[in-house]
């Protein structure tokens, strides 16, 4: 058996949008290295980096909090709630439309799996053409993926709710059953449809409702 790692995250940049508005992320140094030099031992130098970035930047998670006040953050997802998760692919590249309603969902067994919608929208990453028209799922949607009980679900588009629809009914539902959303995601062609683990962690903050992933998946075959 050979086992290999599928990255499944863009990478932050400064000066990067993830999200057209939105601020993107400003990277510098807090300590060069030319500056630390006076500070150790000669030939010895270190970095430390700063950023000032939103949380919904690059591929990241939501959670609850994310939606609802009151309700869990980032802090209180269980690992097993973000990691080692039996995954599913959702081929979605063939599409007609830009809505992906219950019947792209039939027929697949999602139960405690993370349920990833492959649109090939990603291939756009960083262009205008990203930050508008995207692919999304529908109320009735989730509404099969939540009463299926999926555990996770994942999209590589700049949204998965309809941008244009401010109710953000995809968000509203599988947040208020507390799904984990994971938008931005790349790479997903190059996931078998079935049979790999999923993993979406991020930093373990108290009162964030998003926050960046190292998204991968784990191939084994």
């Amino acid at each position: 058996m050979t086992r290999r790692l599928v990255d499944l995250s863009h990478t932050i940049e400064h000066g990067m949008v993830t999200y057209p508005g939105l601020p993107a992320p400003v990277i510098s140094d807090w300590l060069s290295r030319d500056a630390s030099s006076s500070r150790y031992a000669p030939g010895t130098t270190f970095q430390i980096g700063k950023i000032e970035m939103l949380a919904n930047t690059g591929t990241y998670i939501d959670a609850p909090f994310h939606r609802y006040d009151g309700r869990q953050d980032i802090g209180d997802y269980p690992l097993e709630s973000v990691a080692d998760l039996e995954g599913v692919v959702i081929r979605a590249t063939e599409r007609k439309g830009r809505a992906l309603d219950a019947a792209w969902f039939g027929g697949h067994d999602v139960r405690g799996k993370a349920v990833l919608v492959h649109t090939g929208w990603d291939a756009h990453w960083r262009t205008e053409r990203y930050g508008s028209g995207h692919p999304f799922l529908t109320r009735d949607a989730v509404e099969h993926l939540v009463s299926a009980g999926a555990a996770l679900v994942g999209i590589d588009s700049l949204n998965i709710d309809d941008a244009t629809d401010g109710t953000r009914p995809v968000h509203t539902i599988l947040l208020g059953a507390g799904t984990p959303i994971v938008e931005h995601l790349c790479n997903l062609g190059a996931l078998p449809d079935g049979g790999f683990r999923f993993f979406a962690v991020p930093a373990k903050m108290k009162g964030m409702g998003s926050f960046p992933v190292r998204a991968f998946a784990r191939v084994d075959a």
